[in-house]
């Protein structure tokens, strides 16, 4: 019974913040204000569900500089916990079906949040161009999750070359993100939701150069990989 309330009370806060990101999203283009409204929001929803973070690694971000965030993904908590610990603005890649939601999708859609549709190419471009903008002119990193959907088992799942695709293009430096204990609290397909700890790992920064072959970006997508898993296993 606690845990479907703290659902409803997930999904009202929810709604509430969604509103309050698309007046943002009007008003300030700078999306400086959405950036906040965004931890606001992660940590209320962290609070609510009884969750602790534990981060490690924080000495290897410059608050100064604009990073491709690339993470491991397996529970719906994993976009708050990093919404609440990456400490620069950030925008998040999301799929194309998230952006028809009423109102949660539309202030995605008007936010800096770069929606992608993975079966068009010209939208794929599109995507990276915006990604460009975002990162160079408003000064936002943007975080990924290489595998393109949530692992069921908490394993690392193999890493999908779209996200190495345009974190090549966009030209700046790769942090390995690692996450631990997130399957646990709320794993994919389950909705209760169980207190506990999130461990977050930021990696050092990985730079690359020239990179213009699909064999140089598939080389940088396993040693990005093997980072986040031994980090992982690190954790345990």
């Amino acid at each position: 019974m606690l845990s479907y309330l703290k659902l409803f009370v997930i999904i009202l806060h929810t709604i509430f913040c969604s509103f309050i990101a698309l007046v943002l999203s009007i008003v300030d283009r700078s999306f400086k204000s959405y950036f906040w409204l965004s931890r606001y929001f992660s940590k209320v929803i962290l609070l609510v569900s009884g969750i602790s973070i534990e981060t490690s690694g924080l000495e290897n971000i410059n608050k100064n500089s604009v990073y491709v965030f690339v993470s491991n993904h397996s529970s719906q908590f994993d976009i708050p916990a990093l919404q609440y610990v990456i400490p620069v603005p950030s925008s998040i890649v999301y799929k194309k079906e998230l952006g028809q939601i009423p109102l949660f999708g539309w202030q995605m859609r008007l936010g800096p949040y770069i929606m992608i549709d993975r079966k068009n190419i010209e939208d794929a471009l599109r995507s990276i161009e915006k990604a460009k903008r975002l990162m160079s002119v408003k000064r936002f990193s943007v975080l990924l999750f290489a595998e393109g959907t949530r692992s069921k088992t908490g394993e690392v799942q193999k890493f999908k070359r779209g996200a190495f695709y345009l974190a090549s293009h966009v030209g700046f430096p790769i942090i390995p993100v690692s996450l631990s204990g997130t399957n646990k609290i709320l794993p994919k397909g389950k909705f209760k939701i169980k207190k506990g700890t999130i461990h977050v790992h930021f990696d050092k920064p990985v730079s690359f150069e020239n990179i213009s072959l699909r064999k140089d970006e598939l080389e940088l997508m396993d040693k990005v990989r093997n980072i986040i898993i031994q980090n992982i296993k690190n954790e345990v």
